[in-house]
């Protein structure tokens, strides 16, 4: 009879998974907005106030800020980034070689230049170079330096990136050209580099980003008050004003660039994947 009625009780149930996780992200989300209210109330909002956003400071850079220092901004990026683009391609081109000298000049290149600091590149361009060959100078003057050191970084990476999308294009791409007629450095050319494009080209959007950025090394080349960018503008006016509100409308600055091509870029790749489905 005991038996009996130990087999008629209910056994206990626990949590199914799905209860789980939804207890789990209901956890989460408590810890992330008690972790916001805990930040808003001990802030000291008016000290911030004071110190990052004294809107008279703010309206006195503008225009200078947008016509001046976010226009030298965007000159050195794309600047450094058109030869960044061809000496990256050449790089790339010289890593797939069958010419062994061509690889391990292609590979040295590489790992040095992707390894060492942005920092360090920019200090060798201002200092090392004019020691190492006095009365040279580079054309363009600042912009043209900032395009050097600024390419330089930038094409170590974008070579190892050209030469993923290229061994991406399928083999018979190659073949196919071939077999028209083509010569291999006309096939590489026509067809399988513009292919190669159109696969790397989210990373390609992602590394105009990281150079924008890096452009706020340029003041290590020594730059004239016309030559200023974003971030050494925003440091000078800091220091002239002694408050930190310029360079917090200099932050935003950036952001009105990297924001809306991050967007891009994610727009890219979501393309990208669609046409791989």
């Amino acid at each position: 009879m005991a038996d009996t009625d130990v087999q008629l009780q209910p056994k206990k149930k626990g949590l199914t998974r799905r209860q789980k996780r939804r207890l789990s992200r209901g956890v989460q989300y408590v810890v992330f907005v008690a972790a916001v209210i805990a930040f808003a109330v001990a802030a000291d909002w008016g000290r911030l106030k004071n110190q990052f956003a004294q809107w008279e400071i703010a309206r006195e850079m503008f225009p200078d800020v947008i016509t001046l220092a976010l226009k030298n901004t965007v000159l050195y990026t794309v600047s450094g980034f058109v030869f960044a683009l061809v000496l990256g391609l050449v790089v790339a081109l010289m890593r797939l070689s069958s010419v062994a000298p061509y690889r391990w000049v292609a590979g040295v290149y590489i790992e040095i230049f992707r390894g060492l600091p942005a920092l360090l590149i920019f200090i060798f361009i201002g200092v090392a170079v004019p020691l190492a060959f006095p009365g040279t100078e580079i054309v363009g003057g600042t912009y043209g330096k900032a395009a050097i050191a600024l390419g330089l970084v930038g094409a170590a990476y974008l070579a190892e990136t050209f030469r993923a999308g290229i061994q991406a294009v399928p083999k018979g791409q190659m073949e196919a050209a071939r077999s028209l007629g083509f010569s291999p450095a006309r096939a590489m050319i026509s067809i399988i580099i513009p292919q190669a494009f159109r696969i790397i080209l989210p990373p390609l959007t992602n590394e105009f980003v990281i150079l924008f950025k890096d452009s706020s090394l340029v003041l290590l080349l020594g730059v004239t008050l016309e030559e200023r960018e974003l971030s050494k503008y925003g440091r000078d006016l800091a220091s002239t004003t002694a408050n930190s509100t310029p360079i917090l409308v200099a932050g935003l600055c950036y952001l009105l660039v990297t924001i809306p091509l991050g967007f891009v870029v994610r727009r890219m790749e979501a393309k990208a994947q669609e046409a791989v489905k």
